[in-house]
């Protein structure tokens, strides 16, 4: 966005007697990534630019277009416009690339390459020392406050305990910054997720769960033709439904439809050591810890399965796709649903929020403290 700026392809236009400020001409800015081996095709560029839009970063300036076109149409980023969603993770993920920046650009840092069980860590402090420097530059008023900033960027995947076995406390346990904010990232690392995947087989596979003949219009959903076959396995990974129970034909010639499973499931055994209930999640001290993750679907679905009830839990994740790329793993509990609290619905009521909510899922998720 700045390099456009930079370069005054973005800047305000006229069209039809109206003035757009702070715009950009999509056709142009395809050349530009062209010209600037941000994109090697027009078709990659057109990729990329959806990506931005599929992430609310860009939208079409009257809004009346969803896809992003390589025309004579204009664009503007959110950000030049005021409607860049602030959501608590954003606000989070903003306030941790401000501490790292400001942490690494002053002498005699906290963040070190420090050891641990013979391991070199990069970028690692101390949670006290973190509490210590929050308190002393004015980033909170006081101690408690740095505990609770420090528990949301772990939950957010910003930092972490070096082995990941702790949350974050004020002690003498050693972190480290998860991302490196510093690090120069290509526009086509947005779209490693949709590299080609080795998919599993297994009719309860994660990666052939999907909403078929989707209604008009909602383009969360892949839309699949009534004319063709397709071979479900080869095909997709929509959202947490088992696939389709009782036929055993991989095909479909005749127009398909979305089941709910029975009772009886194709993988009934559960990857959990032991049931889980809610009390024991909730309790005070218990050795779980709570993470956000933000999993934008691909044209496929999101990659994961969720199984049980009361609470539910992660059965399997595609490692290849969206949820894996978020941090999602097997035997986490799902807290919550695009905001809706959930550990006590079963596994069908959290797969329909999932089925009927918007392309970018945001869960909540409970993970065990090994």
């Amino acid at each position: 966005r700045l390099r456009l700026h930079d370069g005054k392809l973005i800047k305000d236009r006229r069209f039809h007697l109206r003035t757009y400020p702070n715009c950009f001409v999509a056709k142009e800015l395809t050349d530009w990534l062209i010209d600037h081996k941000e994109a090697p095709d027009r078709e990659t560029g057109i990729r990329l630019m959806q990506k931005l839009m599929d992430h609310y970063i860009i939208h079409h300036v009257c809004d009346e277009h969803s896809d992003y076109k390589d025309a004579k149409l204009l664009y503007r980023f959110r950000k030049d416009d005021g409607t860049f969603p602030l959501s608590k993770d954003v606000k989070v993920f903003m306030r941790g690339q401000s501490l790292y920046e400001k942490l690494v650009s002053v002498e005699e840092s906290i963040l070190k390459v420090r050891e641990e069980n013979s391991v070199k860590y990069q970028r690692t402090f101390l949670g006290c020392e973190m509490v210590d420097w929050l308190v002393q530059e004015g980033e909170v008023e006081n101690r408690q406050e740095a505990v609770e900033l420090g528990q949301a960027l772990l939950e957010h995947g910003i930092i972490q305990h070096v082995s990941n076995r702790h949350h974050f406390f004020d002690s003498d346990i050693l972190y480290q910054f998860w991302i490196n904010f510093r690090r120069r990232r290509r526009l086509t690392e947005l779209l490693n997720e949709n590299s080609s995947r080795a998919l599993s087989e297994s009719p309860d596979s994660p990666f052939c769960l999907r909403k078929l003949n989707p209604d008009p219009g909602n383009t969360s959903f892949l839309s699949v033709q009534t004319n063709k076959e397709i071979k479900i396995v080869s095909a997709v990974r929509r959202s947490s439904i088992t696939s389709l129970s009782g036929n055993s034909n991989p095909y479909f010639s005749a127009a398909p439809t979305l089941v709910f499973p029975p009772v009886a499931e194709c993988n009934p055994k559960s990857v959990l050591k032991r049931p889980v209930t809610n009390e024991e999640l909730l309790s005070p001290g218990a050795p779980y810890v709570k993470k956000t993750l933000t999993i934008v679907g691909d044209a496929v679905g999101w990659g994961f399965v969720v199984r049980g009830g009361r609470p539910c839990h992660i059965q399997a994740v595609d490692p290849g796709g969206p949820a894996a790329a978020a941090g999602m793993k097997v035997c986490q509990f799902v807290f919550s649903v695009n905001g809706v609290y959930v550990l006590h619905l079963d596994y069908q009521t959290i797969s329909s929020l999932i089925m009927t909510g918007p392309r970018t899922l945001m869960m909540e998720v409970m993970e065990a403290i090994e």
